[in-house]
């Protein structure tokens, strides 16, 4: 397997948050294994988003959810613990539409993708129009909401998105869902390229140029509360601008995986009121020839018991992975192995996308 040259992390059950300890153990994992001859180490990663995002966060649980135990022991019910031999990375990417890329190229074995984005992928229209039709994307799950969130300082002169005119605001990095969702929010506000100053960095530089006063608001699309949102609340005095009204609409008109959402008051300090705004859905994906064994057997993994107490720390945001939500928004055919799970827990897999069939040569 190449090894990516993108910054990655490495993430093992209970030590999501100390990188060196974490490469450390699982370096130890790695050569247990080895040693003991028994199970063959195999290697999947996760494209995220850049860190500071929920992507990361989220991605970092889930690689740890469906690994195999460090020590090796047994599951305490049958299937409820991660894939035997798999260790799961969580690799930070730039986002959503660079994710579809890696997975096409097969530099990364998975991602997360908005649902919006990754029907245009597959369709091959808007960012991906010049790529062509993404045919071999896969679903292995819709793992939980993201909302569109627009951060302001509290003083702020910003009140609604027609405000935002004239301002320099972050809006994720280059080849992000979160650029792509606000080059959208800026359509439908009537905002030109020569309206706003868009600023292409991180949701983790963004906070920190908020608290510099570099910038006028931030923007991310991401599940509440965003891990930099919350640092930033915590440092200074925050509101979140409400997306409502004749922009949401004309947002969800652009975009049929889009819906109203509320961030509930309390998601970050001083944020006592709900805010409206739009939301979707991230997908899980794979590509189409990924081994259905495996792809099965992860997603078994994924929606296990053992897993979903790890989700749990990630509260609230983890009270919304569930198995209950597993293929809400979904824009995307399941691959086959995922499929068969679903099916095995008996949810209905009718009203899903279908896969296109593939291409006759010379046609």
């Amino acid at each position: 397997m190449a090894v990516s040259r993108r910054e990655t992390r490495f993430w093992w059950l209970g030590c999501c948050w100390r990188g060196l300890a974490c490469a450390s153990l699982l370096f130890f994992a790695i050569v247990r294994g080895a040693a003991a001859g028994d199970v063959e180490t195999r290697f999947f990663r996760i494209g995220t988003a850049p860190t500071g995002g929920t992507f990361f966060e989220i991605g970092a649980v889930v690689a740890s959810a469906i690994s195999s135990p460090v020590e090796g022991a047994a599951c305490p019910r049958s299937g409820d613990c991660g894939v035997p031999g798999l260790v799961a990375v969580a690799q930070a990417t730039q986002g959503s539409v660079e994710n579809v890329k890696l997975i096409g190229s097969g530099q990364i074995e998975s991602g997360f993708v908005q649902a919006d984005l990754a029907a245009a992928a597959y369709a091959g229209t808007g960012a991906f129009a010049e790529d062509g039709p993404q045919h071999r994307l896969r679903a292995i799950a819709s793992l939980f909401p993201l909302a569109v969130q627009i951060v302001v300082s509290i003083d702020s002169p910003i009140r609604s998105v027609a405000d935002l005119a004239g301002k320099t605001i972050a809006v994720g990095e280059q080849g992000s869902g979160t650029a792509a969702v606000a080059g959208g929010l800026f359509l439908a506000a009537g905002l030109g390229d020569k309206d706003v100053v868009r600023k292409y960095v991180g949701p983790a530089q963004a906070a920190e140029e908020m608290k510099a006063g570099t910038i006028d608001a931030m923007i991310v699309a991401g599940s509440y509360p965003v891990p930099a949102i919350k640092e930033l609340a915590a440092a200074m005095p925050v509101r979140l601008v409400p997306l409502s009204g004749a922009v949401a609409a004309r947002l969800e008109a652009q975009h049929q995986y889009f819906g109203n959402v509320a961030i509930p008051a309390g998601s970050y300090r001083n944020v006592d009121i709900d805010t409206p705004s739009v939301g979707f859905f991230a997908l899980w994906v794979v590509r189409d020839d990924a081994d259905e064994g495996l792809i099965h057997d992860i997603t078994r993994a994924a929606w296990s018991e053992a897993a979903s107490q790890l989700y749990a720390g990630l509260d609230p945001i983890g009270r919304q992975i569930t198995l209950a939500n597993a293929l809400k928004g979904m824009s995307l055919p399941l691959h086959p192995g995922a499929a068969r799970f679903y099916e095995e827990q008996g949810l209905s897999l009718t009203e899903l996308p279908v896969a296109d069939p593939p291409a006759v040569p010379g046609r």
